[in-house]
Order: structure tokens, then C-alpha cells, then sequence
């Protein structure tokens, strides 16, 4: 069987069920299936790989979308505010996608396997290729263990390690290393965006940011937004009204209360942005679920 036929096989049995499901499979390790195209919907990407099996999925940064489709992959360096959505599904072809978490402990150690020492003054925070027969492989071979914990006990280490080392030295291989380098930018930038997601509701200092990153404030800006692109106020805002819509769900608090919840002065401000960000007032988002994709 064509590893890309294997994996797409393996997604949708992992998966199970009919509709929207998205499953834990293994540590950082999930798989998503679903039946029928579905809307955007904002979330907070991570480092991790995604490969499509089956379908096409649309990620939009910044108003900015990737497509990519079965065989493509995407990779996301740093933490940040997307949305996504399914394009291609059917009951017949559903869509299928493989997801891990790229941790930086994990590829730390590859880095000196490399030969590749330099580190790029700007980069983006995420990309799209084809996954190539040697990525697939051993994503396979990894779900292949999820039923099997006697092998897994003894193989996940090594797949894992294998997935990372393709990243790591394929078409993406600099973004890739960049989540390894604690002492490279993406690490000073990772840093501040980690401050920004923590302190979302606080003013936000370029300054400080810049000073915690170890750069000068013009020089943050640039990589900041070469890395997001955006500035770190537009990111900051994209966290406020995602900590916000998922409140408005969830919390027994009125509009105006959430707004100052998470950072603004002004409840009329607060929802003039969230209807511009998301489509809607935050009135009609009020108990409604949020999902995930």
C-alpha cells in the first residue's frame, strides 16, 4: 500500500465515528477526521507538523490563507493565532489529517546532527510543502503502533525521531531548527509571544518585549512581525478576542464584563472588534460552543 493511502487508512480507523472528531492517539499526537467541508474557525496553533491524508484545509494567518491538500503538510514554528477550516470533505473522502507537537527538548539534539549552523535573521512562523515518501514513512509507522503497546513501548522513540530528523532536514529544515534554538531569534521571539499570551490583558510595552527578547525595539518589531506577520499590538488583540470568544461561551459574565475581562476600556470597542474579527457581534456568541478545528 502507497504510504499516503496507509496513512489516510489509518486516520479515519483512529478516528472512528461519523462528523467532526479529533483524537488523541499518543502524546502531541492527534488525528481529525470529518465528513463535511467546515466554517473557519479561530484557534491558537502551536509548533507542530500537520499532514493532510485526504481533503484539502485551509489555515489563514493574518487574513492571509494556505491551502494545502492530501500529501502537503504545514509547519508552525511558533504559537499563533490562526484559523482553520476543511475545504474538501465528503462521507466518501472524508477529510483526514495528521497532527504532533514539535517540541523544542525534541529537537534540540538533531541540531548537532546538522550540518547547518547558522541561524536566519528572519523567518516566517509557518509554511506548506509536500511531504515526501521519507516524512510519510515514518508517520505511518507510528500509527501503525497505536494499537500495538508492546512494539510502542520500543519503537515510538525512534519514529518520532525520524519524523524530526525529515523536518528537520527537508525543505523547511531552517524554520524547523529555528523551534531548537533556544538562543536563536525564534526563541527570543517565542519568549515574548509566550509574555503577550500570559499578560494578554495588560498594556502592552514594545519596550519591554523587545528588552526580554534581547533586541532593540525596531529590530523586535521586524523580526516580530517577519515571524507573525503581524505587529505585537494586532497580536495581542487576536489573544484578547480569542480569550474572549471562548469566555463568552463558557463564562456567566455579560459582554461588557468579558471585554474588560480580557483588556479593553471601552465595551463599545470591544465589540466593534470582535464583530470585525470574527463576523458576528459578541451578543451572538453568548453560550454558543466554540469549536475547535
Amino acid at each position: 500500500m502507497h504510504p499516503l493511502d496507509e496513512l489516510r487508512h489509518l486516520v479515519v480507523r483512529h478516528a472512528g465515528g461519523r462528523g467532526l472528531r479529533k483524537v488523541r492517539v499518543l502524546d502531541g499526537v492527534s488525528v481529525t477526521c470529518t465528513d463535511e467541508p467546515t466554517e473557519l474557525v479561530p484557534a491558537m496553533s502551536e509548533p507542530s507538523l500537520a499532514i493532510v491524508a485526504q481533503g484539502v484545509k485551509r489555515t489563514v494567518l493574518n487574513d492571509v490563507p494556505y491551502d494545502y491538500a492530501a500529501g502537503q503538510y504545514l509547519v508552525v514554528s511558533v504559537d499563533l493565532p490562526v484559523s482553520g477550516q476543511a475545504l474538501a470533505a465528503s462521507a466518501d473522502e472524508p477529510f483526514a489529517v495528521f497532527s504532533m507537537a514539535l517540541e523544542p527538548k525534541a529537537l534540540a539534539p538533531l541540531l548537532l546532527e546538522t550540518a547547518d549552523s547558522t541561524t536566519p535573521q528572519r523567518f516566517p512562523g509557518l509554511a506548506t510543502s509536500t511531504a515526501t515518501p521519507d516524512l510519510l514513512d515514518p508517520v505511518v509507522r507510528l500509527l501503525r503502533l497505536v494499537d500495538r503497546p508492546a512494539d510502542r513501548r520500543v519503537l515510538e522513540s525512534g519514529c518520532r525521531r525520524e519524523i524530526l530528523w525529515r523536518l528537520v532536514t527537508g525543505e523547511h529544515g531552517a524554520l524547523v531548527r529555528q523551534i531548537g534554538r533556544a538562543h536563536g531569534t525564534a526563541g527570543h521571539i517565542a519568549r515574548a509571544i509566550r509574555r503577550i499570551r500570559q499578560e494578554y490583558a495588560e498594556p502592552l510595552r514594545v519596550a519591554d518585549l523587545a528588552a526580554l527578547a534581547g533586541m532593540s525595539p525596531s529590530m523586535f518589531h521586524r523580526h516580530f512581525r517577519a515571524v507573525t506577520s503581524m505587529t505585537p499590538i494586532q497580536y495581542q488583540k487576536r489573544i484578547r478576542l480569542r480569550e474572549a470568544r471562548v469566555l463568552l461561551a463558557t463564562a456567566a459574565a455579560n459582554v461588557a464584563e468579558i471585554g474588560y475581562r480580557v483588556g479593553y476600556e471601552s465595551p463599545s470597542q470591544f465589540s466593534r472588534e470582535y464583530r470585525r474579527e470574527f463576523g458576528v457581534s459578541p451578543s451572538h456568541d453568548t453560550g454558543r460552543l466554540v469549536l475547535r478545528f
